[in-house]
């Protein structure tokens, strides 16, 4: 039996696992400043490959048989899928806002995803939305303006490119939640975003097998650890045992923990000016994705 005590410390390690997602975003934009040969394709390569090999080590370890999840056929093609379709993105697209804007932005358009997987449930499974469902995603909407323009709707604060790619990192989010579903009824989830991970990798040195010519800097090795020990591999481990503790709908509302710290971080570290209208847009699509989690207490009948 789960007692409160173990709730409140696994609650505190969810949130601390998204301040870690977050911090990991300025680690990355500390990377892309030191040299224009960092690109977030080469990054995105080398933090999804390491980590995907860290942790199919680390399940094999366990116990969960990570070589033997493959010969099923079926769970293969839809690992494969949920890491060239859902992990891709969720990270590439990500890392290409982070470089081109800041790690607040990039995070903060994330989540939009819950809306993505919202609107393609109620098409596909004609899933009924309710009247909050409707509110939040308008509320979204209004955010995303609000950032995009600063409030004044003559002109962009942020560019139509860092738009595109920052929605559809937030389309990554929602195919790296929907794909894996089935599969992750049967399979660890270490072994599922460890192939994933490694397929992404693979995926994207195929498409973009050049090397750069990374500067042999300390900082720069320092700093890409960083991001795959801090943005990955611990705030994973953490999350995922954190549910075994609390309920899904609380760690959701943790997630509030990420862009609160990529932003918070990018004021102090990278000295980013955020307007009033830029607060309460990022607080809109924030509060806006949180609300998705709103459900309504069933009520008993009592029998007369």
């Amino acid at each position: 039996m789960v007692t409160q005590k173990q709730r409140r410390l696994w609650a505190f390690l969810a949130a601390f696992a998204c301040v870690m997602w977050g911090i990991s975003g300025l680690f990355a934009k500390a990377l892309f400043n030191i040299s224009p040969e960092i690109t977030p394709m080469w990054l995105s390569q080398i933090r999804m490959i390491t980590s995907g090999i860290i942790l199919l080590i680390a399940a094999g370890f366990i116990g969960h048989k990570p070589i033997a999840t493959m010969k099923n056929k079926h769970d293969a093609w839809v690992i494969i899928e949920y890491g060239v379709f859902g992990l891709l993105p969720v990270q590439l697209f990500y890392f290409i806002v982070v470089q081109k804007a800041n790690a607040s932005i990039a995070t903060i358009l994330q989540f939009v995803g819950p809306f993505f997987v919202m609107a393609y449930l109620a098409i596909t499974k004609k899933q009924v939305m309710r009247n909050i469902d409707i509110l939040a995603a308008i509320s979204a909407f209004i955010g995303v303006v609000l950032l995009a323009t600063h409030g004044n709707f003559n002109s962009l604060a942020i560019t139509p490119e860092v738009l595109f790619w920052g929605l559809l990192s937030a389309v990554g989010v929602a195919t790296n939640t929907l794909i894996p579903i089935g599969v992750l009824k049967r399979v660890s989830s270490l072994v599922v975003t460890g192939w994933g991970l490694l397929a992404a990798g693979i995926c994207l040195i195929i498409v973009h097998p050049q090397i750069p010519k990374i500067p042999n800097k300390p900082e720069v090795w320092l700093l890409t650890v960083a991001v795959i020990v801090i943005g990955t591999i611990i705030p994973f481990q953490l999350m995922t045992n954190s549910l075994r503790f609390i309920k899904p709908s609380t760690a959701s509302l943790l997630d509030a923990f990420e862009p609160f710290s990529a932003t918070v971080g990018s004021v102090l570290v990278f000295g980013l000016i955020m307007k009033p209208m830029d607060w309460i847009g990022a607080i809109l699509v924030v509060l806006s994705a949180m609300a998705l989690n709103i459900m309504p207490k069933k009520k008993i009948k009592k029998r007369k």
